[in-house]
């Protein structure tokens, strides 16, 4: 009977070839090239098939992923801000006491979402704020509204305004994969936000839903 030699629990394994290395990278990278192909593919609709001879009113910018910072509700609960990703997102800043501008902004939030129709649940509207409490007579207004109490200084190392401008004065866009990628102007003219805010949502209608998958998991 030949008995064979069996490998200790002290073996290490081999070390992995070159080769072996390379094709490990080239598998995370199509990993990430198939998940990120749906935001891939709307970008690449709304400003390449569907050029109309037009430019987009919203200024796009260098895209910034959701940071990996916790704010507080109205509630005073914590929230990931990345807890926001899977839906578009279109967000103003202000201090909690919310000045004109700020109820001015909030106001138009709620309206660009309720105009986008059926479309209006692939989208949230967001106050990320800054300073003491709420308003007690604002919130009834923010029932829809995702709220955010956030820290200032954190806030100014991912969002930018224009150069010479508060954050405050404008609104901006954050895409499903939670990466900001446009900036309104200040004093933004509703119909062209709206018609910006249209075509994105209609580009990804292909693979966007409504709703997050922790959302739909819950309702079932």
């Amino acid at each position: 009977m030949t008995v064979h030699s069996l490998p200790t629990a002290a073996e290490e394994p081999p070390p992995r070839s070159a080769t072996d290395v390379r094709r490990g990278r080239w598998k995370l990278l199509l990993l990430f090239l198939v998940s990120a192909a749906p935001v891939i593919a709307s970008y690449f609709t709304y400003y390449v098939i569907r050029p109309e001879g037009r430019r987009n009113y919203g200024e796009l910018v260098e895209q910034r992923v959701l940071p990996a910072w916790t704010g507080s509700d109205l509630a005073g609960r914590e929230v990931p801000l990345a807890s926001l990703k899977h839906q578009w997102l279109l967000i103003s800043v202000a201090d909690s006491a919310c000045d004109a501008q700020c109820q001015q902004h909030l106001y138009l939030q709620r309206q660009l979402r309720e105009g986008l129709g059926k479309e209006k649940d692939k989208l949230d509207w967001v106050w990320l704020r800054t300073g003491a409490d709420v308003n007690e007579a604002l919130k009834p207004a923010l029932v829809n509204a995702k709220v955010l109490r956030v820290d200032a200084e954190q806030l100014a190392s991912w969002l930018q305004p224009e150069p010479g401008r508060r954050l405050s004065d404008h609104l901006y866009v954050v895409d499903p994969m939670g990466n900001w990628m446009m900036r309104f102007p200040p004093d933004a003219d509703p119909k062209r936000v709206k018609r910006d805010l249209d075509r994105l949502v209609r580009a990804a209608s292909f693979w966007d839903l409504p709703g997050r998958p922790s959302d739909t998991a819950e309702a079932k």
